[in-house]
């Protein structure tokens, strides 16, 4: 990976850290610390763009996940810079949206974004893993009545992620992975399983113990 640029890689306002759009397009949203960014992460987004027939992933890098620790959280300026590298596709666009509005929690950065750009219509992009927990975040009933859910596998979480509480609530709802690419036209609640990602890096791997970043 190319050495961080030194000047500070995180918009300042709005206007700035809401990517470019035209009203009508399906936007996908990967929220997570991305610390470190990783192939994966692109992979998924890629995955997501074929598999639910979306113009673009926003990747919202978050200051901070209330869900984890924070001391080994990189500054957000070297999280941008380097999530803007991994992506290298025009198809992702990286946003450090929830700095520059003071949100820490998915349920507001999603209110926000739909009031800010109501002609969009987004989806939420989610590992397993993530969906196995959903019902710890802030609000999660509400955050599945905005938006429609994608779910991608990461096996071996896929069972404990199925039989998880949020996953239950919300079965009657899930469409057949076979109409994923209807998701984003839904009116939610609406959530799609994806099968066939296979690759299972995480940032957690990616770190050394004193949490700086092995290489790539």
């Amino acid at each position: 990976m190319a050495p961080l640029n030194q000047a500070s890689a995180a918009p300042q306002s709005v206007s700035q850290a809401i990517p470019l759009y035209s009203n009508g397009m399906r936007i996908g949203l990967l929220g997570g610390s991305f610390n470190p960014p990783h192939l994966a992460h692109r992979a998924i987004s890629l995955f997501a763009i074929k598999r639910l027939n979306l113009d673009r992933v926003w990747w919202l890098v978050t200051p901070g996940n209330p869900l984890k620790q924070q001391g080994a959280l990189h500054d957000l300026d070297q999280r941008i810079e380097a999530a803007r590298q991994m992506a290298d596709d025009p198809r992702i666009d990286v946003s450090c949206l929830e700095s520059v509005i003071g949100t820490r929690y998915t349920v507001d950065t999603i209110t926000y974004l739909r009031r800010r750009a109501a002609g969009l219509r987004f989806v939420w992009i989610m590992g397993a893993d993530n969906l196995a927990q959903f019902h710890r975040w802030q609000n999660w009933r509400r955050i599945a009545s905005e938006v429609p859910i994608a779910v991608i596998d990461r096996p071996p979480q896929s069972f404990r992620a199925l039989a998880a509480p949020a996953a239950q609530a919300l079965a009657r709802y899930r469409l057949p992975e076979n109409q994923a690419g209807r998701l984003a036209d839904q009116p939610a609640p609406a959530w799609v399983f994806l099968t066939g990602m296979k690759l299972s890096l995480s940032s957690t791997g990616l770190r050394n113990p004193d949490g700086s970043w092995r290489a790539k």
